[in-house]
Protein backbone atom coordinates (compact mmCIF):
# COMPACT_ATOMS: atom_id res chain seq x y z
CA UNK A 1 0.00 0.00 0.00
CA UNK A 2 1.15 3.89 -1.16
CA UNK A 3 2.21 5.89 1.81
CA UNK A 4 -0.21 9.00 2.26
CA UNK A 5 3.02 10.84 1.66
CA UNK A 6 3.52 9.32 -1.88
CA UNK A 7 -0.20 9.31 -2.54
CA UNK A 8 -0.70 13.67 -1.65
CA UNK A 9 3.12 13.92 -3.28
CA UNK A 10 1.59 12.44 -6.76
CA UNK A 11 -1.24 15.18 -5.86
CA UNK A 12 1.24 17.61 -5.48
CA UNK A 13 3.88 17.79 -6.98
CA UNK A 14 6.30 19.81 -4.85
CA UNK A 15 4.77 18.77 -1.64
CA UNK A 16 8.42 16.96 -1.01
CA UNK A 17 10.40 19.70 -1.66
CA UNK A 18 8.45 21.38 1.38
CA UNK A 19 9.61 18.83 3.91
CA UNK A 20 13.19 18.86 2.38
CA UNK A 21 13.37 22.69 2.64
CA UNK A 22 14.84 23.28 6.37
CA UNK A 23 13.35 25.96 8.60
CA UNK A 24 15.47 28.79 9.89
CA UNK A 25 18.44 26.72 11.81
CA UNK A 26 19.02 29.61 14.89
CA UNK A 27 23.34 28.55 14.80
CA UNK A 28 26.33 30.87 16.02
CA UNK A 29 28.98 31.32 13.06
CA UNK A 30 31.46 31.73 15.66
CA UNK A 31 32.01 27.75 15.35
CA UNK A 32 33.22 28.23 12.09
CA UNK A 33 37.35 29.43 12.94
CA UNK A 34 37.17 31.79 10.20
CA UNK A 35 34.15 34.30 11.24
CA UNK A 36 36.90 34.98 14.21
CA UNK A 37 38.18 37.17 11.26
CA UNK A 38 34.86 39.83 11.24
CA UNK A 39 34.28 42.15 14.39
CA UNK A 40 31.14 41.90 16.60
CA UNK A 41 29.16 44.05 14.51
CA UNK A 42 29.69 42.24 11.01
CA UNK A 43 29.04 38.92 12.75
CA UNK A 44 25.25 40.56 14.17
CA UNK A 45 24.60 41.68 10.95
CA UNK A 46 24.72 38.27 9.15
CA UNK A 47 21.23 36.23 8.07
CA UNK A 48 23.17 33.88 5.41
CA UNK A 49 26.23 32.32 5.35
CA UNK A 50 28.53 29.48 3.85
CA UNK A 51 32.32 28.50 4.44
CA UNK A 52 33.96 26.84 1.80
CA UNK A 53 37.10 26.33 0.16
CA UNK A 54 39.67 23.37 0.70
CA UNK A 55 40.62 24.15 4.04
CA UNK A 56 37.25 26.20 5.18
CA UNK A 57 39.16 29.58 4.39
CA UNK A 58 36.33 31.29 2.30
CA UNK A 59 33.33 32.51 3.15
CA UNK A 60 30.52 34.38 1.94
CA UNK A 61 27.76 35.52 3.84
CA UNK A 62 24.28 37.92 3.52
CA UNK A 63 22.94 40.71 5.60
CA UNK A 64 19.81 41.96 6.94
CA UNK A 65 19.94 44.68 4.32
CA UNK A 66 20.76 42.03 2.13
CA UNK A 67 23.83 42.67 0.71
CA UNK A 68 26.38 40.36 -0.11
CA UNK A 69 29.78 40.26 1.38
CA UNK A 70 33.07 37.76 0.91
CA UNK A 71 36.07 36.85 2.58
CA UNK A 72 39.08 34.63 2.69
CA UNK A 73 41.80 32.93 0.46
CA UNK A 74 40.01 33.94 -2.91
CA UNK A 75 41.12 30.36 -4.84
CA UNK A 76 40.36 30.24 -7.72
CA UNK A 77 38.73 33.61 -7.89
CA UNK A 78 36.14 31.91 -5.68
CA UNK A 79 35.18 35.01 -3.73
CA UNK A 80 34.09 36.55 -6.77
CA UNK A 81 35.47 40.36 -6.36
CA UNK A 82 37.38 40.96 -9.69
CA UNK A 83 40.86 39.85 -8.95
CA UNK A 84 43.14 37.20 -7.30
CA UNK A 85 43.79 39.15 -4.08
CA UNK A 86 43.07 37.46 -0.37
CA UNK A 87 41.17 39.54 2.23
CA UNK A 88 40.38 39.26 5.92
CA UNK A 89 38.84 42.46 5.74
CA UNK A 90 34.70 41.60 3.85
CA UNK A 91 34.70 42.88 0.63
CA UNK A 92 31.21 43.89 -0.96
CA UNK A 93 30.20 41.93 -4.16
CA UNK A 94 27.55 44.45 -5.68
CA UNK A 95 26.19 42.66 -8.12
CA UNK A 96 24.31 39.93 -5.82
CA UNK A 97 23.80 42.74 -3.22
CA UNK A 98 19.69 42.44 -3.29
CA UNK A 99 19.20 39.38 -5.43
CA UNK A 100 18.22 37.58 -2.08
CA UNK A 101 20.11 34.73 -2.24
CA UNK A 102 17.97 31.20 -1.84
CA UNK A 103 20.62 28.22 -2.09
CA UNK A 104 24.19 28.16 -2.93
CA UNK A 105 26.59 25.48 -3.29
CA UNK A 106 30.44 25.35 -4.13
CA UNK A 107 32.50 22.73 -6.14
CA UNK A 108 35.85 21.93 -4.83
CA UNK A 109 37.63 22.40 -8.04
CA UNK A 110 36.57 25.10 -7.04
CA UNK A 111 33.98 27.10 -8.05
CA UNK A 112 30.46 28.45 -6.70
CA UNK A 113 27.10 28.51 -7.54
CA UNK A 114 23.76 29.87 -6.53
CA UNK A 115 20.08 30.82 -7.18
CA UNK A 116 18.25 33.75 -6.05
CA UNK A 117 14.54 33.86 -5.12
CA UNK A 118 13.31 34.78 -8.55
CA UNK A 119 14.77 32.18 -10.06
CA UNK A 120 18.25 33.49 -11.56
CA UNK A 121 21.51 31.04 -11.48
CA UNK A 122 24.94 32.95 -11.00
CA UNK A 123 28.03 31.24 -11.21
CA UNK A 124 31.70 31.97 -10.87
CA UNK A 125 35.21 30.40 -10.17
CA UNK A 126 37.54 28.00 -11.58
CA UNK A 127 35.92 26.94 -15.09
CA UNK A 128 38.45 24.62 -16.86
CA UNK A 129 35.30 21.96 -17.26
CA UNK A 130 32.79 24.86 -18.20
CA UNK A 131 31.65 24.19 -14.67
CA UNK A 132 29.99 28.14 -15.01
CA UNK A 133 27.50 26.75 -17.60
CA UNK A 134 28.56 30.22 -19.62
CA UNK A 135 29.70 27.77 -22.71
CA UNK A 136 33.33 28.80 -22.13
CA UNK A 137 36.54 27.43 -20.07
CA UNK A 138 37.92 30.93 -18.78
CA UNK A 139 37.96 31.84 -15.14
CA UNK A 140 34.80 33.78 -13.85
CA UNK A 141 36.20 36.45 -11.76
CA UNK A 142 33.09 37.81 -10.88
CA UNK A 143 29.21 36.56 -10.59
CA UNK A 144 27.59 36.10 -13.69
CA UNK A 145 24.18 35.07 -14.77
CA UNK A 146 24.07 31.37 -15.79
CA UNK A 147 21.78 31.92 -19.36
CA UNK A 148 21.11 29.19 -21.79
CA UNK A 149 18.36 26.89 -21.18
CA UNK A 150 17.76 28.76 -17.50
CA UNK A 151 16.51 31.80 -18.57
CA UNK A 152 12.48 30.88 -19.13
CA UNK A 153 13.38 28.50 -15.67
CA UNK A 154 12.42 29.33 -12.16
CA UNK A 155 15.53 27.80 -9.89
CA UNK A 156 14.97 26.86 -6.13
CA UNK A 157 18.09 24.62 -5.66
CA UNK A 158 21.29 24.33 -6.84
CA UNK A 159 24.49 21.26 -6.23
CA UNK A 160 27.81 21.30 -7.10
CA UNK A 161 30.33 18.26 -7.27
CA UNK A 162 33.65 18.92 -7.84
CA UNK A 163 33.84 20.43 -11.03
CA UNK A 164 30.37 19.81 -12.57
CA UNK A 165 27.36 21.71 -11.35
CA UNK A 166 23.45 20.98 -11.03
CA UNK A 167 19.99 22.36 -10.69
CA UNK A 168 16.70 22.71 -10.08
CA UNK A 169 13.61 24.20 -11.26
CA UNK A 170 10.40 24.84 -9.76
CA UNK A 171 8.47 22.90 -12.08
CA UNK A 172 10.85 19.63 -11.55
CA UNK A 173 12.95 20.00 -14.33
CA UNK A 174 16.98 19.37 -13.74
CA UNK A 175 20.12 20.55 -15.34
CA UNK A 176 23.54 19.55 -15.44
CA UNK A 177 26.88 20.89 -17.03
CA UNK A 178 30.33 20.27 -16.26
CA UNK A 179 32.79 18.04 -15.83
CA UNK A 180 31.51 14.75 -17.01
CA UNK A 181 34.35 11.98 -17.11
CA UNK A 182 32.20 9.59 -15.53
CA UNK A 183 28.80 10.32 -16.20
CA UNK A 184 27.97 12.79 -13.89
CA UNK A 185 25.95 15.02 -16.55
CA UNK A 186 23.47 12.22 -17.23
CA UNK A 187 23.88 13.32 -21.04
CA UNK A 188 24.97 9.62 -22.17
CA UNK A 189 28.03 10.45 -23.13
CA UNK A 190 31.89 11.19 -21.25
CA UNK A 191 31.97 14.71 -23.36
CA UNK A 192 32.10 17.27 -20.93
CA UNK A 193 29.04 19.86 -21.08
CA UNK A 194 29.52 23.40 -21.77
CA UNK A 195 26.27 24.90 -20.47
CA UNK A 196 23.15 23.29 -18.25
CA UNK A 197 21.31 20.51 -20.61
CA UNK A 198 18.00 18.95 -19.01
CA UNK A 199 18.43 15.76 -17.43
CA UNK A 200 16.36 13.51 -19.01
CA UNK A 201 15.91 9.17 -20.10
CA UNK A 202 14.97 7.62 -16.85
CA UNK A 203 13.86 11.11 -15.55
CA UNK A 204 11.99 12.06 -18.67
CA UNK A 205 8.19 13.20 -17.19
CA UNK A 206 9.39 12.42 -13.23
CA UNK A 207 9.43 15.60 -11.49
CA UNK A 208 12.88 15.86 -9.46
CA UNK A 209 12.19 17.45 -5.89
CA UNK A 210 15.27 17.10 -4.31
CA UNK A 211 19.33 16.73 -5.86
CA UNK A 212 23.00 16.00 -4.21
CA UNK A 213 26.31 16.11 -6.05
CA UNK A 214 28.95 13.48 -4.40
CA UNK A 215 33.01 14.32 -6.05
CA UNK A 216 31.79 12.96 -9.18
CA UNK A 217 28.53 11.58 -9.11
CA UNK A 218 24.98 12.97 -9.24
CA UNK A 219 21.58 12.07 -7.04
CA UNK A 220 17.72 12.81 -7.47
CA UNK A 221 14.83 12.76 -5.57
CA UNK A 222 11.87 12.44 -7.61
CA UNK A 223 8.40 13.36 -6.16
CA UNK A 224 7.03 9.95 -5.64
CA UNK A 225 10.14 8.96 -3.02
CA UNK A 226 11.95 7.31 -6.16
CA UNK A 227 15.88 7.66 -6.07
CA UNK A 228 18.02 8.15 -9.04
CA UNK A 229 21.91 8.51 -9.37
CA UNK A 230 24.40 8.66 -11.92
CA UNK A 231 28.15 9.05 -12.29
CA UNK A 232 31.32 7.58 -10.94
CA UNK A 233 30.00 4.71 -8.61
CA UNK A 234 33.34 3.04 -8.36
CA UNK A 235 32.61 2.56 -4.36
CA UNK A 236 28.72 2.06 -5.03
CA UNK A 237 27.54 5.17 -4.00
CA UNK A 238 25.09 5.14 -6.48
CA UNK A 239 23.42 2.34 -4.66
CA UNK A 240 22.61 0.02 -8.05
CA UNK A 241 24.57 -2.91 -6.34
CA UNK A 242 27.31 -3.10 -8.38
CA UNK A 243 30.13 -0.43 -8.83
CA UNK A 244 30.01 0.49 -12.60
CA UNK A 245 29.88 4.27 -13.43
CA UNK A 246 26.54 5.06 -15.29
CA UNK A 247 26.04 7.92 -18.35
CA UNK A 248 22.71 8.59 -17.29
CA UNK A 249 20.24 8.17 -14.53
CA UNK A 250 19.37 4.51 -12.93
CA UNK A 251 17.15 4.19 -10.40
CA UNK A 252 18.05 3.18 -7.03
CA UNK A 253 16.15 0.04 -6.76
CA UNK A 254 17.34 -1.56 -3.34
CA UNK A 255 14.65 1.56 -1.87
CA UNK A 256 11.64 0.51 -4.18
CA UNK A 257 9.55 -0.55 -0.87
CA UNK A 258 10.20 2.75 0.90
CA UNK A 259 9.36 6.55 0.20
CA UNK A 260 12.63 8.78 0.26
CA UNK A 261 12.24 12.56 1.47
CA UNK A 262 15.76 13.71 1.17
CA UNK A 263 19.27 12.42 -0.52
CA UNK A 264 23.05 14.14 0.75
CA UNK A 265 25.89 13.00 -0.98
CA UNK A 266 29.58 12.86 1.05
CA UNK A 267 32.51 12.97 -0.92
CA UNK A 268 31.53 9.05 -2.23
CA UNK A 269 28.58 8.23 0.19
CA UNK A 270 25.59 8.69 0.14
CA UNK A 271 22.60 9.06 2.60
CA UNK A 272 18.83 8.68 1.99
CA UNK A 273 15.81 9.71 4.25
CA UNK A 274 12.29 8.47 4.42
CA UNK A 275 9.22 9.16 4.98
CA UNK A 276 8.98 7.26 7.45
CA UNK A 277 12.37 8.41 9.22
CA UNK A 278 14.51 5.83 8.28
CA UNK A 279 17.88 6.18 7.52
CA UNK A 280 20.14 4.27 4.83
CA UNK A 281 23.43 4.72 3.69
CA UNK A 282 25.80 3.00 0.74
CA UNK A 283 29.11 3.74 -1.04
CA UNK A 284 32.56 4.42 0.56
CA UNK A 285 33.26 3.72 4.16
CA UNK A 286 37.09 3.99 4.55
CA UNK A 287 36.34 6.39 7.68
CA UNK A 288 32.98 4.31 9.31
CA UNK A 289 30.70 7.17 7.13
CA UNK A 290 28.45 4.81 6.62
CA UNK A 291 27.68 4.45 10.21
CA UNK A 292 27.47 0.70 9.74
CA UNK A 293 30.18 -0.22 12.66
CA UNK A 294 32.79 -0.99 10.09
CA UNK A 295 34.71 0.42 6.93
CA UNK A 296 33.35 -2.18 4.44
CA UNK A 297 32.05 -0.11 1.19
CA UNK A 298 27.98 -1.29 0.63
CA UNK A 299 26.96 -1.10 -3.12
CA UNK A 300 23.31 -1.40 -1.89
CA UNK A 301 21.19 1.01 0.67
CA UNK A 302 21.52 -0.61 3.92
CA UNK A 303 19.71 0.77 7.29
CA UNK A 304 21.11 2.66 9.82
CA UNK A 305 20.37 3.85 13.36
CA UNK A 306 17.82 0.83 13.16
CA UNK A 307 17.74 1.19 17.49
CA UNK A 308 17.14 5.35 17.43
CA UNK A 309 14.03 7.12 17.41
CA UNK A 310 12.84 8.87 13.80
CA UNK A 311 15.30 10.66 11.84
CA UNK A 312 14.34 13.60 10.36
CA UNK A 313 17.41 15.59 8.66
CA UNK A 314 20.26 14.28 7.57
CA UNK A 315 23.42 15.85 6.50
CA UNK A 316 26.70 15.32 4.65
CA UNK A 317 28.77 17.62 1.64
CA UNK A 318 30.64 16.15 -1.14
CA UNK A 319 34.29 17.21 0.18
CA UNK A 320 34.44 15.53 3.50
CA UNK A 321 33.58 12.36 4.64
CA UNK A 322 31.71 12.89 7.41
CA UNK A 323 27.46 11.96 8.05
CA UNK A 324 25.63 13.40 10.85
CA UNK A 325 21.56 12.87 11.36
CA UNK A 326 18.76 14.54 13.76
CA UNK A 327 15.87 12.92 15.45
CA UNK A 328 12.92 13.99 16.47
CA UNK A 329 13.68 14.73 20.09
CA UNK A 330 16.65 16.97 18.51
CA UNK A 331 19.51 14.48 18.87
CA UNK A 332 22.22 15.42 16.91
CA UNK A 333 24.51 12.35 15.81
CA UNK A 334 28.15 12.34 13.84
CA UNK A 335 30.39 9.38 12.38
CA UNK A 336 32.87 9.14 9.47
CA UNK A 337 36.19 10.76 9.30
CA UNK A 338 36.01 13.36 12.30
CA UNK A 339 38.64 15.18 12.86
CA UNK A 340 40.86 12.78 11.75
CA UNK A 341 39.61 9.84 13.76
CA UNK A 342 37.61 7.32 11.90
CA UNK A 343 33.48 6.76 13.88
CA UNK A 344 32.06 3.98 12.50
CA UNK A 345 28.78 3.95 14.51
CA UNK A 346 26.59 7.10 15.12
CA UNK A 347 27.98 8.59 18.01
CA UNK A 348 25.60 10.89 20.12
CA UNK A 349 26.89 14.29 20.77
CA UNK A 350 25.84 17.61 22.49
CA UNK A 351 25.07 19.90 19.33
CA UNK A 352 21.53 21.03 18.67
CA UNK A 353 21.99 20.95 14.62
CA UNK A 354 24.02 18.95 12.30
CA UNK A 355 25.64 22.35 11.16
CA UNK A 356 27.87 22.53 14.44
CA UNK A 357 29.20 18.25 13.47
CA UNK A 358 30.66 20.09 10.47
CA UNK A 359 31.96 23.04 12.33
CA UNK A 360 33.41 21.40 14.80
CA UNK A 361 34.73 17.52 13.31
CA UNK A 362 34.64 17.69 9.47
CA UNK A 363 37.44 18.21 7.43
CA UNK A 364 37.29 20.81 5.98
CA UNK A 365 35.38 22.30 8.11
CA UNK A 366 33.02 23.68 5.39
CA UNK A 367 29.20 24.09 5.62
CA UNK A 368 27.06 21.41 4.10
CA UNK A 369 24.27 24.10 3.15
CA UNK A 370 23.57 27.84 3.14
CA UNK A 371 23.16 28.38 6.79
CA UNK A 372 20.18 30.79 7.69
CA UNK A 373 21.32 32.23 11.40
CA UNK A 374 18.56 34.69 11.56
CA UNK A 375 18.06 35.97 15.15
CA UNK A 376 15.16 35.15 17.24
CA UNK A 377 13.46 36.97 19.72
CA UNK A 378 13.15 34.10 22.39
CA UNK A 379 15.35 34.70 24.95
CA UNK A 380 16.55 32.36 27.60
CA UNK A 381 16.06 32.39 31.42
CA UNK A 382 19.71 33.58 31.34
CA UNK A 383 19.19 36.43 28.76
CA UNK A 384 16.10 37.68 30.67
CA UNK A 385 17.95 37.99 34.06
CA UNK A 386 20.52 39.60 32.31
CA UNK A 387 18.32 42.24 30.25
CA UNK A 388 16.28 42.80 33.43
CA UNK A 389 18.77 43.77 35.91
CA UNK A 390 18.58 47.18 36.82
CA UNK A 391 14.76 47.24 35.08
CA UNK A 392 12.63 49.92 37.38
CA UNK A 393 9.78 48.59 35.31
CA UNK A 394 9.93 45.25 36.96
CA UNK A 395 11.75 45.65 39.98
CA UNK A 396 10.57 45.11 43.14
CA UNK A 397 13.60 46.86 45.85
CA UNK A 398 16.10 49.62 45.29
CA UNK A 399 19.77 50.38 46.53
CA UNK A 400 21.03 53.19 46.67
CA UNK A 401 24.82 53.64 46.27
CA UNK A 402 26.56 56.87 46.60
CA UNK A 403 23.64 58.85 45.91
CA UNK A 404 22.70 56.60 42.65
CA UNK A 405 19.86 54.05 42.45
CA UNK A 406 20.16 50.19 41.39
CA UNK A 407 17.36 48.45 40.48
CA UNK A 408 16.79 44.61 41.42
CA UNK A 409 14.48 41.71 42.62
CA UNK A 410 14.17 40.27 46.06
CA UNK A 411 13.58 36.60 44.35
CA UNK A 412 16.49 36.66 42.30
CA UNK A 413 18.75 37.83 44.65
CA UNK A 414 17.22 35.60 47.63
CA UNK A 415 17.91 32.84 44.55
CA UNK A 416 21.09 33.83 43.96
CA UNK A 417 23.01 34.58 46.93
CA UNK A 418 22.81 33.62 50.85
CA UNK A 419 23.85 36.72 52.14
CA UNK A 420 20.68 38.24 51.14
CA UNK A 421 18.67 35.48 51.34
CA UNK A 422 19.23 35.43 55.19
CA UNK A 423 18.75 39.28 55.36
CA UNK A 424 15.38 39.30 53.73
CA UNK A 425 13.96 36.49 56.49
CA UNK A 426 14.90 38.62 59.30
CA UNK A 427 12.77 40.85 58.16
CA UNK A 428 8.96 41.02 58.28
CA UNK A 429 7.37 41.70 54.96
CA UNK A 430 5.56 44.60 55.92
CA UNK A 431 8.96 46.05 57.45
CA UNK A 432 10.67 45.39 54.26
CA UNK A 433 12.22 48.62 53.21
CA UNK A 434 11.95 49.98 49.31
CA UNK A 435 15.47 51.75 49.48
CA UNK A 436 18.60 49.56 51.13
CA UNK A 437 21.16 52.08 51.47
CA UNK A 438 24.94 50.83 50.98
CA UNK A 439 28.07 52.97 52.53
CA UNK A 440 30.47 50.15 52.85
CA UNK A 441 31.06 50.01 49.45
CA UNK A 442 31.69 52.14 46.31
CA UNK A 443 28.65 52.55 43.68
CA UNK A 444 30.32 50.57 40.79
CA UNK A 445 31.45 47.46 43.07
CA UNK A 446 28.20 47.15 44.24
CA UNK A 447 26.91 47.57 41.12
CA UNK A 448 28.84 45.11 39.30
CA UNK A 449 28.30 42.36 42.55
CA UNK A 450 24.68 43.20 41.75
CA UNK A 451 25.23 42.39 38.04
CA UNK A 452 27.01 39.25 38.55
CA UNK A 453 23.67 37.93 40.51
CA UNK A 454 22.32 38.13 36.83
CA UNK A 455 24.85 37.46 34.79
CA UNK A 456 27.65 34.83 36.31
CA UNK A 457 30.07 37.59 35.21
CA UNK A 458 32.42 40.49 36.33
CA UNK A 459 33.31 43.59 33.93
CA UNK A 460 35.54 45.61 36.12
CA UNK A 461 39.05 47.25 36.01
CA UNK A 462 41.51 45.64 38.43
CA UNK A 463 41.84 48.64 40.76
CA UNK A 464 37.89 48.30 41.10
CA UNK A 465 38.13 44.60 41.56
CA UNK A 466 40.11 45.00 44.92
CA UNK A 467 36.89 46.40 46.14
CA UNK A 468 34.72 43.92 44.86
CA UNK A 469 37.07 41.16 46.05
CA UNK A 470 36.53 43.13 49.58
CA UNK A 471 32.91 42.57 48.94
CA UNK A 472 33.31 39.13 47.88
CA UNK A 473 35.31 38.06 51.16
CA UNK A 474 32.52 39.67 53.52
CA UNK A 475 29.65 37.85 51.28
CA UNK A 476 31.47 34.78 51.58
CA UNK A 477 30.90 34.58 47.62
CA UNK A 478 33.68 32.28 46.95
CA UNK A 479 33.44 32.14 43.23
CA UNK A 480 33.18 35.67 42.81
CA UNK A 481 36.09 35.65 44.78
CA UNK A 482 38.09 33.86 42.26
CA UNK A 483 36.92 35.97 39.65
CA UNK A 484 37.80 39.07 41.34
CA UNK A 485 41.48 37.47 41.65
CA UNK A 486 41.37 36.52 37.63
CA UNK A 487 40.56 39.74 36.90
CA UNK A 488 43.60 41.61 39.26
CA UNK A 489 45.67 38.90 37.62
CA UNK A 490 45.31 40.26 34.08
CA UNK A 491 45.10 43.64 34.52
CA UNK A 492 48.16 43.54 36.86
CA UNK A 493 50.97 46.29 35.51
CA UNK A 494 54.02 47.87 37.42
CA UNK A 495 51.98 51.17 38.48
CA UNK A 496 49.21 49.41 40.45
CA UNK A 497 51.38 45.80 40.88
CA UNK A 498 52.08 47.06 44.66
CA UNK A 499 48.28 48.15 45.17
CA UNK A 500 47.07 45.06 44.20
CA UNK A 501 49.98 43.00 46.35
CA UNK A 502 48.29 45.35 49.64
CA UNK A 503 44.71 44.23 48.64
CA UNK A 504 45.57 40.53 48.48
CA UNK A 505 47.52 40.31 51.75
CA UNK A 506 44.33 42.47 53.29
CA UNK A 507 41.79 40.31 51.87
CA UNK A 508 43.55 37.27 52.56
CA UNK A 509 44.26 36.04 49.23
CA UNK A 510 46.95 33.67 49.22
CA UNK A 511 46.96 32.51 45.98
CA UNK A 512 46.44 36.20 44.41
CA UNK A 513 49.52 37.51 47.25
CA UNK A 514 51.84 34.98 46.00
CA UNK A 515 50.80 36.17 42.20
CA UNK A 516 51.38 39.70 43.07
CA UNK A 517 54.61 39.23 45.19
CA UNK A 518 56.25 37.37 41.86
CA UNK A 519 55.08 40.09 39.41
CA UNK A 520 56.85 42.50 41.80
CA UNK A 521 60.18 40.48 42.05
CA UNK A 522 60.39 40.58 38.76
CA UNK A 523 59.94 44.18 37.81
CA UNK A 524 61.51 44.92 41.20
CA UNK A 525 63.54 48.00 39.70
CA UNK A 526 60.51 50.00 38.21
CA UNK A 527 57.73 49.11 41.04
CA UNK A 528 60.20 50.15 43.81
CA UNK A 529 60.50 53.38 41.69
CA UNK A 530 56.37 54.03 41.68
CA UNK A 531 54.33 55.97 44.62
CA UNK A 532 52.38 52.78 45.83
CA UNK A 533 55.73 51.55 46.52
CA UNK A 534 56.68 54.13 49.12
CA UNK A 535 53.44 54.78 50.27
CA UNK A 536 53.29 51.07 51.69
CA UNK A 537 52.63 49.83 55.35
CA UNK A 538 55.61 50.07 57.19
CA UNK A 539 54.84 46.10 58.38
CA UNK A 540 53.70 45.34 54.94
CA UNK A 541 56.89 46.87 53.18
CA UNK A 542 59.79 45.11 55.47
CA UNK A 543 57.87 42.36 54.95
CA UNK A 544 57.88 42.32 51.46
CA UNK A 545 61.91 43.20 51.55
CA UNK A 546 62.37 40.46 53.53
CA UNK A 547 60.70 38.08 51.35
CA UNK A 548 62.27 39.54 48.68
CA UNK A 549 65.52 38.91 49.76
CA UNK A 550 65.39 35.57 50.51
CA UNK A 551 64.37 34.82 46.89
CA UNK A 552 67.69 36.62 46.17
CA UNK A 553 66.29 39.96 44.90
CA UNK A 554 68.61 42.13 46.10
CA UNK A 555 71.88 40.18 44.76
CA UNK A 556 73.82 42.06 42.49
Amino acid sequence: MESYIKRFAKQCPHACRSVMTHSSIMVDVGKWPIFTLLSPQEIASIRKACVFGTSANEAIYITHNDEVFVFGLNCSNCLGTGDNQSTIVPKKLEALCGKKISSLSYGSGPHVVLCTEDGEVYAWGHNGYSQLGNGTTNQGITPVQVCTNLLIKKVVEVACGSHHSMALSLDGDLYAWGYNNCGQVGSGSTANQPTPRRVSNCLQGKIVVGIACGQTSSMAVVNNGEVYGWGYNGNGQLGLGNNGNQLTPCRVAALHSVCVLQIACGYAHTLALTDEGLLYAWGANTYGQLGTGNKSNQLSPVQIMMEKERVVEIAACHSAHTSAAKTQSGQVYMWGQCRGQSVTFPHLTHFACTDDVFACFATPAVMWRLLSVEHEDFLTVAESLKKEFDSPETSDLKFRVDGKYIHVHKAVLKIRCEHFRTMFQSYWNEDMKEVIEIDQFSYPVYRAFLEYLYTDSVDLPPEDAIGLLDLATSYCENRLKKLCQHIIKRGITVENAFSLLSAAVRYDAEDLEEFCFKFCVNHLTEVTQTTAFWQMDGPLLKEFIAKASKCGAFKN
